[in-house]
């Protein structure tokens, strides 16, 4: 069955009938707007529709839909699967909101997307952060051990969650399997965020995927790593400790009621070539991602980033340590992009970071490695000392949701040191705020927030954008 792509081949049968089209989308298949017609092409403009009976309704899916989540869920040994067209952020919106409700605790690393923390504001959930070691020299957070979630559960004994990553930005997991046994021992229960893990199922010599650990749920990220199109995302489902049905009404409750056919049938298809053509891709990846490991790292002024634990790691991700170069990770970014016409996936303060994926070429890497030796070529050569890092310890006063709607003025960010946040800041990617709403803020904040502008990163989220002020929650 897993051959089959029962959502996609009832839209492509859909698009071929000659159907007079008096329901929306307004642009009737394309007829009405001939510029997107000759842009995206006919039969993606025909396939474009809404909810009709022969293609199902995502709401209530009993056909076409149903049964493409059902093979989704197989695909990855879940119970249920979910069509998500709002990105993985709403999929751990839909997590949270299914398990958690006010002042509940659940324990989070510190180096959570900006989704995470939304959460908890819609849930009105107590946050119990964890700070993951830090690599010293590359200022990059690894990921929580079970001893972490050991120390947390002992202060916080009616801990209702934990939520995890699986990988990080850069490709660290967790002690996962360990976890989820010490948790669902104690009657906790564990979501992930997948959102960088789709891929993971697929290949033994990747770390273990949630599922596969036996979390609760997780949120992956098929557009990220899977090959869907972009901003399709899907929730996966252990029933055991979750109901499936509440699942689906908080599904309703936060997606659109007219969801793309596009994404829902890209996510059909990008299950059936992970099952198909996945292992075989995935080999292909993992060979050129270890080439271009090896050929970086003997770049004079590059180290590539890997994890000082035992832990496996998601090898995918190939983070390069640039300090070497006498350059910050967001001017190589911006170099490349520049003058290389090389895209990267992010950048921070000492690192960029490069994802291979599906579709990687021989051409496109051997790119990416003389690129590498040409800007060696350029540089001094001279380590950069004294780096600012993002602190990430800050004092949780108000829960995100308390902060949210507390009464709040804007001050100079200056004299912002021990107040109280009222917003989130955060460079984007990768989307990890600095500070949220409710903790205190720190001189040590401040300056990283000021050198980050200084580096010119691309900071949001937050209500001055100049950051001359922040909002504080008033006194």
């Amino acid at each position: 069955m897993q051959e089959t792509t029962p959502l996609l081949s009832a839209l492509l049968a859909y698009s071929e009938d000659d159907v007079a089209c008096f329901d929306v989308p307004g642009h009737k298949r394309g007829q009405g707007m001939p510029i997107l017609q000759h842009a995206f092409g006919e039969q993606l403009m025909r396939i474009d529709t809404n909810s009709a009976p022969r293609i199902d309704n995502v709401a209530n899916p009993n056909g076409v839909i149903a049964q493409a989540q059902q093979l989704l869920a197989h695909a990855y040994d879940a119970d249920e699967a979910f069509f998500l067209t709002n990105g993985t952020t709403s999929a751990i919106h839909v997590m949270m909101m299914s398990t958690l409700g006010p002042n509940q605790k659940v324990l989070l690393p510190r180096n959570i997307h900006k989704s995470a923390v939304n959460a908890l504001i819609l849930t009105g959930a107590t946050p119990i952060y964890v700070q993951p070691k830090v690599n010293s020299k590359t200022g990059i957070s690894e990921n929580i051990t079970l001893d972490m979630v050991k120390v947390v559960h002992e202060k916080h004994s009616d801990l209702r969650a934990v939520f995890l990553l699986n990988p990080t930005y850069y490709g660290f997991v967790s002690e996962l399997s360990a976890i989820v046994s010490y948790c669902h021992a104690h009657d906790i229960v564990v979501l992930v965020d997948e959102a960088h893990g789709a891929h993971l199922h697929f290949h033994a010599e990747f770390p273990q995927s949630a599922m596969q650990a036996g979390a609760d749920m997780s949120s992956v990220s098929l557009h990220k790593t899977g090959g869907a199109l972009t901003q399709a995302s899907a929730l996966l489902v252990n029933t055991k400790r979750i109901s499936a049905a509440k699942v689906q009404q908080t599904i309703n409750m936060l997606q659109t009621t007219s969801s793309s056919y596009l994404l829902m049938g890209s996510l059909d298809a990008a299950r059936q070539n992970l099952v198909i053509n996945g292992n075989q891709q995935l080999t292909k990846t993992l060979e050129y991602v270890t080439y271009a490991r090896k050929c970086i790292t003997s770049i004079p002024g590059l180290s590539c980033v890997q994890s000082h634990s035992t832990q496996q790691t998601d090898r995918t991700k190939l983070g390069i340590c640039v300090r070497g170069l006498g350059l910050s990770g967001f001017e190589v970014y911006e170099y490349f992009w520049k003058y290389e016409k090389i895209q990267l996936e992010m950048a921070d303060m000492d690192n960029v970071l490069a994802i291979f994926s599906l579709g990687e070429t021989q051409e496109h890497v051997d790119r990416l490695i003389n690129a590498f030796k040409r800007l060696s070529n350029r540089s001094n050569n001279i380590e950069v000392t004294n780096k600012a890092y993002i602190p990430l310890q800050a004092e949780v006063v108000y829960t995100p949701r308390e902060a949210y709607y507390a009464k709040k003025i804007a001050v100079p960010i200056e004299q912002a040191v021990m107040r109280l946040s009222g917003e989130s800041i955060l460079a984007y990617p990768p989307g990890i705020p600095i500070i949220t709403p409710g903790e205190r803020i720190t001189e040590e904040i401040i300056t990283y927030i000021k050198t980050l502008q200084l580096q010119q990163a691309y900071l949001t989220d937050h209500h001055d954008s100049t950051l001359a002020t922040i909002l504080v929650i008033e006194e």
